[in-house]
Protein backbone atom coordinates (compact mmCIF):
# COMPACT_ATOMS: atom_id res chain seq x y z
CA UNK A 1 0.00 0.00 0.00
CA UNK A 2 1.01 3.72 -0.66
CA UNK A 3 2.74 5.82 1.83
CA UNK A 4 -0.07 8.42 1.39
CA UNK A 5 -3.02 5.81 2.03
CA UNK A 6 -1.11 4.32 4.95
CA UNK A 7 -0.68 8.60 6.51
CA UNK A 8 -4.12 9.61 5.83
CA UNK A 9 -6.19 10.90 8.31
CA UNK A 10 -9.23 8.95 6.68
CA UNK A 11 -10.06 5.45 5.45
CA UNK A 12 -10.29 5.27 2.06
CA UNK A 13 -13.90 3.25 2.43
CA UNK A 14 -14.83 5.66 5.26
CA UNK A 15 -14.39 8.57 2.01
CA UNK A 16 -15.86 6.14 -0.51
CA UNK A 17 -18.76 6.57 1.96
CA UNK A 18 -18.96 9.94 2.43
CA UNK A 19 -18.75 10.77 -1.53
CA UNK A 20 -21.77 8.16 -2.21
CA UNK A 21 -23.41 9.90 0.70
CA UNK A 22 -22.90 13.69 -0.50
CA UNK A 23 -23.83 12.29 -3.89
CA UNK A 24 -27.27 10.95 -2.49
CA UNK A 25 -27.86 14.48 -0.87
CA UNK A 26 -27.16 16.54 -3.97
CA UNK A 27 -29.60 13.86 -6.30
CA UNK A 28 -32.40 13.71 -2.89
CA UNK A 29 -32.19 17.68 -3.22
CA UNK A 30 -32.38 18.08 -6.83
CA UNK A 31 -35.16 15.96 -7.27
CA UNK A 32 -37.49 17.64 -4.63
CA UNK A 33 -36.02 21.10 -5.91
CA UNK A 34 -37.40 20.16 -9.44
CA UNK A 35 -40.92 17.95 -7.91
CA UNK A 36 -40.95 21.83 -6.39
CA UNK A 37 -41.13 23.58 -9.41
CA UNK A 38 -44.06 21.82 -11.08
CA UNK A 39 -42.70 21.71 -14.47
CA UNK A 40 -41.74 25.40 -14.22
CA UNK A 41 -38.70 26.23 -15.61
CA UNK A 42 -36.06 27.75 -13.42
CA UNK A 43 -34.77 31.16 -14.52
CA UNK A 44 -31.51 31.11 -13.92
CA UNK A 45 -30.73 27.45 -15.04
CA UNK A 46 -30.34 24.46 -12.52
CA UNK A 47 -27.17 24.06 -12.71
CA UNK A 48 -25.86 27.65 -11.67
CA UNK A 49 -28.32 27.79 -9.37
CA UNK A 50 -26.83 24.53 -7.56
CA UNK A 51 -23.40 25.79 -8.40
CA UNK A 52 -24.16 29.11 -6.37
CA UNK A 53 -25.94 27.36 -3.25
CA UNK A 54 -23.16 24.81 -3.19
CA UNK A 55 -20.15 26.61 -3.50
CA UNK A 56 -20.25 29.31 -0.78
CA UNK A 57 -21.09 27.05 1.88
CA UNK A 58 -18.37 24.64 0.61
CA UNK A 59 -15.77 27.10 0.77
CA UNK A 60 -16.94 28.42 3.74
CA UNK A 61 -16.50 25.19 5.97
CA UNK A 62 -13.33 24.21 4.04
CA UNK A 63 -11.71 27.26 4.91
CA UNK A 64 -12.96 26.86 8.73
CA UNK A 65 -11.79 23.73 8.73
CA UNK A 66 -8.45 24.85 7.74
CA UNK A 67 -8.34 27.09 10.66
CA UNK A 68 -8.51 30.15 8.03
CA UNK A 69 -5.64 28.99 5.81
CA UNK A 70 -6.45 29.71 2.65
CA UNK A 71 -3.83 28.29 0.70
CA UNK A 72 -4.33 24.79 2.86
CA UNK A 73 -8.04 25.05 2.02
CA UNK A 74 -7.04 25.90 -1.91
CA UNK A 75 -5.00 22.25 -1.79
CA UNK A 76 -7.89 20.90 -0.01
CA UNK A 77 -10.20 21.84 -2.59
CA UNK A 78 -7.89 21.00 -5.29
CA UNK A 79 -7.67 24.49 -6.93
CA UNK A 80 -5.63 27.42 -7.02
CA UNK A 81 -5.12 29.82 -4.11
CA UNK A 82 -5.95 32.82 -6.60
CA UNK A 83 -8.72 31.01 -7.62
CA UNK A 84 -9.76 30.55 -4.05
CA UNK A 85 -9.42 33.88 -3.07
CA UNK A 86 -11.21 34.81 -6.01
CA UNK A 87 -14.27 33.05 -5.06
CA UNK A 88 -14.22 34.29 -1.61
CA UNK A 89 -14.68 37.11 -2.86
CA UNK A 90 -17.54 36.89 -5.12
CA UNK A 91 -19.74 35.17 -2.38
CA UNK A 92 -18.75 37.99 0.02
CA UNK A 93 -17.06 35.07 2.35
CA UNK A 94 -13.43 37.43 2.86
Amino acid sequence: MEAAVLNSPTPLHTADAGAAALRECVARSARRYLTDLHGTRCSEGLYALLMHEVEAPLLSEVLNWCGGNQSRAAEALGINRATLRKKLLAHGLV
